[in-house]
């Protein structure tokens, strides 16, 4: 009888609990971190070893750039698996962002295991792509004098373009602009856009073109081609080149059109940020009103964004 009242007292404790991580993963996939936060928190009580849970909370720490929170989970989780690839990229990718938040003589100390965590994890997992794109960011902003390196970073692009060959125009196209060689890196990033995340889609994209009265149809073909990488990201990238070299404005804005429709916490890079960019690509064609649309859209959703400040003025020139 004893027995039969404790298992009816904790069947709804039980759930109750359960509804909370649950309810804290459903905030977390909306980005609302403040409400999801507190949940996961209160999960991890009651259940102090839930990998998940403490997982979450590393990646809140890290969207919320509390870089010393976000360490400390992920430390935790990669001592008890070593072998995970993904647990060596969160720990490297926290200790990169805390590096660029202290002076640089105490960033000195967090580059060795930077460096570590980032290699074993491409090690671990031949085929992950963030942690080579680290890795290309990682040798060539380091300074040579500690390691940084334009060949290492090279070679992980190179391994980039066996896995996507439209992140290896991607990624040989940044180390070009950082390296300071524009022309270069205009080059891949064309590429990059003709590609379209397939090594037949611009092809397939010049044969509807001429064979079709439906341009616009021929665009969206090329634009589905990259659901073949299942990655958001390359959404925004694309929009991202189309803006800034002002090339191939149709697939530009209907990328990132794309990614803000499909954006997830896991894509990185901010909406506002789509907004900005598609308000770049019509300014380029001094479609001004579709300009400051996107661009007010933007500063609403951030005000205090500068670049985005800046391109307004721009728009308002024309």
């Amino acid at each position: 009888m004893k027995n039969l009242i404790y298992i009816l007292i904790m069947i709804p404790l039980l759930s109750l609990a359960q509804s909370d991580f649950e309810r804290a993963k459903s905030y977390f996939e909306k980005e609302d971190f403040s409400k999801a936060k507190p949940l996961f928190q209160k999960y991890l009580k009651t259940h102090p070893n839930h990998e998940k849970t403490r997982e979450y909370l590393g990646d809140i720490a890290g969207y919320t750039e509390d870089w010393d929170a976000a360490i400390n989970y992920f430390e935790g989780l990669l001592e008890e698996h070593k072998t995970s690839a993904n647990f060596n990229f969160k720990y490297g990718g926290a200790l990169g962002m805390k590096a660029l938040s202290v002076n640089r003589l105490r960033a000195l100390t967090y580059v060795t295991d930077i460096k570590k965590s980032f290699e074993k994890a491409a090690k671990l997992d031949p085929n992950h792509i963030e942690v080579r794109w680290a890795l290309v960011e990682f040798y060539i902003q380091l300074p040579r004098i500690i390691g940084g390196s334009e060949r290492k970073a090279i070679a992980y692009a190179k391994e980039l373009g066996y896995i996507s060959e439209v992140d290896g125009h991607l990624a040989n196209g940044y180390i070009a602009e950082y390296s300071e060689r524009p022309k270069d890196a205009e080059t891949f990033y064309k590429k990059a856009i003709e590609v379209g995340g397939s090594p037949h889609t611009y092809e397939k994209l010049s044969s509807l073109y001429e064979n079709s009265r439906q341009p616009k149809k021929a665009i969206e073909t090329s634009v589905e081609s990259l659901k073949i990488h299942e990655r958001n990201q390359l959404n925004y990238q694309i929009g991202k080149i189309a803006a800034q070299y002002n090339v191939k404005a149709e697939i530009g804005i209907l990328c990132l059109q794309k990614y803000i429709e499909n954006h997830s916490v896991k894509d990185g890079v901010p909406k506002d940020w789509a907004y900005y960019r598609l308000a770049q690509i019509y300014k380029n064609q001094s479609q001004k009103e579709s300009a400051l649309l996107w661009i007010n859209k933007a500063l609403i959703s951030r005000s205090n964004f500068k670049e985005a400040i800046k391109e307004k003025e721009l728009i308002l020139k024309l």
